[in-house]
């Protein structure tokens, strides 16, 4: 039936259609078609035929269901018949397949072709980002072994805030309370976590109480952040073009931002060179800036810091480096994707300064599990530190130190 209809398209009358007329005009000549040749085929079957053909002409092909799915945070792709899907924090089989790999392939290369790239065996590795922001990798053959693999992160369409994170377990009203504090207070945070454990998601909740009348700069790999303030000016990094010209990276737009009279540099993700030049902005005056890390634990946060400046090869001794990361970072938040597929912040630490040549670091919240509730979920509790932050002083200047206390006892909203 596809061969059929395929054969008598007309691909110059369908190019620009919008959707939904192409759809009705397709499940149209499946009718004609399936009378002309006796084919059986109910409402119901034309029309899903009719979607899948769409998609297969304008879109994603199979996967279009799964991208307009908002249960599904990511898809995976091992080859045409495996399609994995992360739902609630865990991965599953999908029933959506693509008809064989040259069908996958060609899905591959509108995804590049998207964008200006190309993917083939000569260039097989690439990272795109979809019309709606979410993001792309693809590996070809000969380094995929299974045919193109690809990797889909979704852009979130909802931008979250606290109430919907409180809704979802991944704090409590007093980690809430005190965050929201820190982000009043200009304090230069660190999100760090491991890959999928909401680093993103929960920059977008802290971003949502800056205040309007700052200007914020945002310097991103993919864009993904979501600002709601009036003045948000937001830059994004430029791949090597096809003849291997014309790359700008993320430390070239974070030493390009300080020159654009920003109140806070908010760095998608450091992961280079560009730690040293996001420190700098952090002590220079750009107090409240904001950065997220893959790291598993608030001091290996510290520590990739650390090689990340070596990196940027300032030729630096290790104890200037630690001082540097001292006296620009204020918090540490530490979020976790656990093993019952919740995201729950499980550390907030005070970057404390320096004692010798090791950098001091006091967990003002710390996730204890105590096991798992009637409904599988993980359930536990904050052990609390009540002592006065180091960046007490900060605190009284803005006049949120005693409000800051009293969220520590437990007194907040």
């Amino acid at each position: 039936m596809r061969s059929l209809f395929l054969n008598r398209l007309e691909h110059a009358a369908i190019a620009g259609m919008p959707a939904d007329r192409l759809t009705d005009n397709i499940e149209r000549l499946i009718s004609e078609i399936a009378t002309e040749n006796r084919i059986q085929m109910n409402a119901r079957e034309q029309r899903e035929l009719a979607e899948d053909l769409v998609n297969d002409i304008q879109g994603l092909g199979p996967i279009e269901p799964l991208l307009a799915d908002d249960t599904v945070n990511d898809i995976m792709i091992n080859g045409p018949k495996k399609v994995f899907v992360e739902r609630k924090g865990k991965l599953v089989l999908s029933n959506v397949h693509f008809r064989d790999t040259a069908h996958l392939i060609n899905v591959c290369q509108r995804i590049a072709a998207g964008i200006g790239r190309r993917i083939d065996e000569a260039s097989p590795m690439v990272d795109a980002r979809l019309q709606d922001g979410s993001r792309v990798n693809i590996v070809f053959p000969p380094l995929a072994l299974d045919g193109p693999y690809v990797s889909i992160r979704k852009f979130g369409k909802k931008v979250m805030d606290f109430a919907q994170l409180l809704a979802f377990g991944a704090l409590t009203p007093q980690v809430a309370h005190i965050l929201e504090i820190a982000s009043r207070a200009r304090l230069n945070i660190i999100i760090s976590g491991g890959t999928g454990s909401g680093k993103t998601t929960l920059m977008n909740a802290l971003s949502r109480l800056i205040d309007h009348g700052e200007r914020i700069v945002t310097v991103e790999d993919a864009a993904e952040l979501q600002f709601q303030q009036p003045h948000v000016v937001r830059l994004e990094t430029r791949p090597l073009s096809l003849e291997g010209k014309g790359e700008v990276n993320q430390r070239a737009l974070v030493r390009n931002a300080l020159r654009m009279r920003p109140d806070r540099i908010i760095v998608g993700e450091v992961r280079g060179g560009e730690a040293f030049d996001m420190l700098q902005a952090m002590n220079t005056g750009h107090s409240g800036s904001m950065s997220t890390i893959h790291a598993n634990t608030s001091r290996d946060a510290l520590a990739r810091i650390e090689n990340m400046v070596q990196m940027s090869s300032m030729g630096l001794p290790l104890d200037a480096i630690r001082s540097q990361i001292a006296s620009s970072l204020d918090l540490i938040i530490q979020i976790e994707r656990q093993r019952d597929g919740g995201r729950r912040i499980v550390q907030v630490t005070d970057v404390c300064g320096m004692e010798g040549d090791i950098i001091l670091l006091n967990d003002i919240f710390q996730l204890e599990l105590q096991g798992e509730g009637a409904d599988g979920r993980l359930v536990g509790t904050y052990r609390v530190n009540r002592a006065a932050p180091s960046f007490q002083k900060r605190l009284s200047y803005f006049g949120l130190d005693r409000t800051w206390a009293a969220a520590l006892a437990g007194d907040g909203p």
